[in-house]
């Protein structure tokens, strides 16, 4: 097992290329021998790092999570306006399009999370992916609001909300309904903040 651990691929190249997998062939056609010939490494091995398929598909959902957060980071801290801003937010949040990889791997972790058998730990790291999008939602809020680029609101309420409104409109641009195209979801979400925010 030492041999195994020590010529296995780094663990952020298995995330990727789990990723690049869905990308490719859709969630249906990752399974831990797919991956792992892709990988070079045999799915016991896979399975000794990951446990499980739930782990390796919440794990690659905090990696990819994580490039998207220091993306967010960057576009929420440069200067330019609020509004531009929480425009570069929304943007970044909605999915690309039909089968988005990011947005696949999302609905499916949400949906394993309601099995019995999924620990409350996964739940918490759900959860903790979700704050840091709301938490900096609330931060740009706040803060176009004391530069009166924004009206007044309630901060967390309205992040809560544009976030349950922007879940609504991506979930149905990801499982490809048709009429909800990415860029008709775009506009929707560009004119509910010209009126709610001013």
């Amino acid at each position: 097992m030492a041999g195994a651990r020590r010529n296995a691929p780094p663990r952020e190249d298995v995330l990727a290329a789990a990723m690049d997998m869905i990308a490719a062939r859709g969630l249906e056609k990752l399974t831990m021998a797919a991956l792992g010939r892709e990988v070079g490494m045999s799915s016991g091995h896979l399975l000794y790092y990951f446990r499980s398929k739930d782990e390796l598909l919440l794990q690659t959902l905090e990696w990819s999570e994580g490039r998207l957060g220091a993306e967010r980071g960057r576009l929420l801290t440069r200067a330019a306006p609020a509004r531009e801003r929480l425009d570069a937010y929304v943007d970044l949040y909605v999915p690309d399009g039909h089968r988005d990889p990011h947005w696949t791997l999302w609905l499916e972790v949400w949906n394993r999370s309601q099995s019995a058998a999924v620990d409350s730990s996964a739940r918490e790291r759900q959860v903790a992916i979700e704050g840091a999008w709301h938490r900096d939602l609330v931060a740009l809020l706040a803060e176009g609001m004391s530069h009166g680029a924004f009206r007044t609101v309630d901060a967390d309420r309205f992040a809560a909300r544009l976030r349950a409104l922007l879940d609504g409109f991506s979930i149905h641009v990801a499982i490809g309904l048709r009429g909800t195209d990415r860029g008709q979801i775009l506009s929707h979400v560009r004119e509910f903040l010209d009126e709610s925010l001013g």
